[in-house]
């Protein structure tokens, strides 16, 4: 396993970097969109078990390498790559047998589903575009948002670094896919010779390159339309990456050290909500011999725990805070430590149904992490999802008020709440009936 370490840098030159950014004034932000699509594609990591599942079908391959993260529409059930975690803690529960990669299987339970870690097509773009939470992919095609044109003509000449390729929904509720154009090779004489094309599809993201003429074929195929983001942040709105935590480029695009001796079922580096079970994969890798695994909250050791060699311990921790796990060798030494947070969610909607026009309330509360969106998804409507960016009024009140005409039909809303703390994200849904 290793991961590919690049400089992504910010969005914009005007854009203030986090601590560890370094911004890259030569390039444009469509040449930054492309380097950060290239940290999900170009990852290279090997299954230690033949239980995750692949979205194309069966099960990934123990012991084969892969390029590409991979495809999983994990909705509220999983975490997105990127998003809802870093890219390091897809890698660190990798190479864990007994991670949720392994154990859990979410084919049949979401629809567009596999593996509990996942990216799809637009989550994938909308990670390369300093979104702050996945977009769906339609908002990439005609008369959506602003700040995005079509491309004149349709073809390679006219094809630029950061263009996106819009494949249209064949009915109102099928999906619609999204692909990134990530290099254009010129000829002396400034003549197109090939276009490089990423995308997330089963099974990982995929990198295509393609001759003028095979793009142009491409292009044609199923009613495809190239379209270009001329405004990054019209195209974005309030949904921008910069205030936030994630996605964290810096942290994804450098190789983490894996923990050889103790892993966590949902990786390193991650949160869990308040009250689930964690459990503690002592694996002991390099043969050298375990005496005590030691649990701490901050500086305080909660737990001790004698071993007898590698096993799985399952504890639940209902104080939230930031925690560490190691492992103590028979000869003393001390094993890398895990990182983990314990955090907690609090979502209160109306009790009954409401009104679909809007005009009602989510309350809302969290501890040892920041609540920074309450997402909303109309499940008759399939593309009626809207993220709405907490400001800090809303999130000192602890309630928002849904805006009037945002819903525009009747039926079952999930209201997810999402919060953010530095090691990843946490969602938590509800459902509710809306009238007319």
């Amino acid at each position: 396993m290793a991961a590919l370490l690049m400089s992504p840098g910010a969005l914009r030159a005007a854009d203030k970097p986090r601590a560890g950014q370094q911004e890259q004034a030569s390039q444009t932000w469509q040449e930054r969109t492309a380097a950060h699509a290239r940290i999900l594609s170009r990852v290279k990591w090997t299954p230690v078990a033949g239980t995750l599942p692949n979205r194309k079908g069966g099960f990934f391959e123990a012991g084969k390498e892969y390029t590409g993260v991979p495809y999983s529409s994990v909705r509220s059930e999983g975490r997105y790559i990127g998003f809802d975690i870093g890219l390091r803690t897809f890698l660190a529960a990798v190479e864990n047998p007994l991670s949720v990669l392994y154990t859990e299987n979410l084919t049949g339970k979401v629809s567009n589903a596999a593996a509990y870690y996942g990216t799809v097509c637009s989550s994938y773009t909308s990670y390369a575009l300093g979104c702050g939470i996945w977009e769906v992919s339609r908002r990439y095609g005609p008369g959506i948002s602003g700040g995005i044109t079509l491309v004149e003509p349709q073809s390679a000449e006219a094809a630029q670094v950061g263009d996106m390729i819009y494949t249209p929904h064949a009915t109102e509720t099928s999906g619609s896919h999204v692909e990134m154009v990530t290099a254009v090779t010129k000829d002396d004489q400034g003549r197109v010779i090939s276009v490089r094309i990423e995308e997330s599809r089963p099974p990982t993201t995929a990198t295509t390159e393609r001759s003028a003429a095979a793009f142009n074929k491409h292009l044609a195929s199923r009613n495809k339309q190239l379209f270009r983001i001329t405004d990054l942040d019209a195209w974005r709105g309030t949904n921008r990456s910069e205030p936030l935590l994630f996605p964290n480029y810096a942290a994804d695009a450098t190789a983490p050290k894996i923990n050889r001796t103790l892993l966590l079922d949902l990786g390193d580096w991650v949160p869990y909500q308040k009250g689930k079970a964690v459990k503690f994969h002592v694996m002991d890798r390099d043969k050298l011999d375990v005496r005590t695994l030691v649990i701490r909250r901050g500086e305080k050791v909660m737990e001790e725990i004698a071993l007898e060699g590698p096993g799985l311990h399952e504890r639940s921790f209902d104080t939230c805070g930031d925690y560490t796990a190691h492992v103590i060798h028979k000869d003393g030494s001390q094993s890398q430590a895990c990182e983990f947070a314990v955090c907690d969610l609090d979502l209160r909607l109306p009790a009954d149904s409401v009104p679909f026009a809007g005009g009602w309330k989510v309350g809302f509360g969290a501890e040892n992490m920041k609540v920074i969106a309450v997402y909303l998804w109309n499940s008759a409507d399939s593309y009626g999802r809207h993220p709405l960016f907490l400001s800090e009024e809303q999130r000192r009140a602890g309630a928002l008020t849904i805006p009037a005409g945002l819903l525009k039909k009747p039926g079952t809303l999930q209201v997810w709440l999402i919060g953010e703390h530095k090691l990843g994200r946490l969602k938590l849904r509800k459902d509710i009936t809306m009238i007319p």
